[in-house]
Order: C-alpha cells, then structure tokens, then sequence
C-alpha cells in the first residue's frame, strides 16, 4: 500500500522504535509519542488529517 519495499518500512520501524516514537513487533504498531512521530511525518500529513476530517467530520479524532 505505501508503495516502498517491506526492508524500507522495517528500517523506519526500527528508527522510530530506536528513539521511543513508537513500538513496533510482529506487524503492530502503537504510537508512543504522537508529537514526535507528526515532527518526523512530512507535510502532507497535516494536508491528508485536514481533508479527511473536513469529509468525514463524524469520524474527527478516531483516526488522530
């Protein structure tokens, strides 16, 4: 889905799980500090979290 090889999502994984962003084993996920991980995310992130909260109004703060 994200369009890159599964080596490049398991190095960017261990990088965040290295510095205490997030902890990631066996294909889970959860975010640890969410600061952090939006500071390191481009910029199209605040970019894609306005659309879809402007689409989906109901679903504001489920997906944050």
């Amino acid at each position: 889905m994200l369009g890159v090889c599964r080596e490049g999502v398991t190095e960017a994984a261990g990088k965040l799980q290295r510095d205490s962003i997030i902890n990631y084993s066996r294909g889970r996920m959860t975010v640890l500090n969410r600061s952090q991980l939006e500071a390191r995310s481009c910029e199209c992130f605040k970019v894609v979290k306005a659309e879809f909260d402007r689409l989906l109004p109901a679903l504001q703060g489920i997906a944050t």
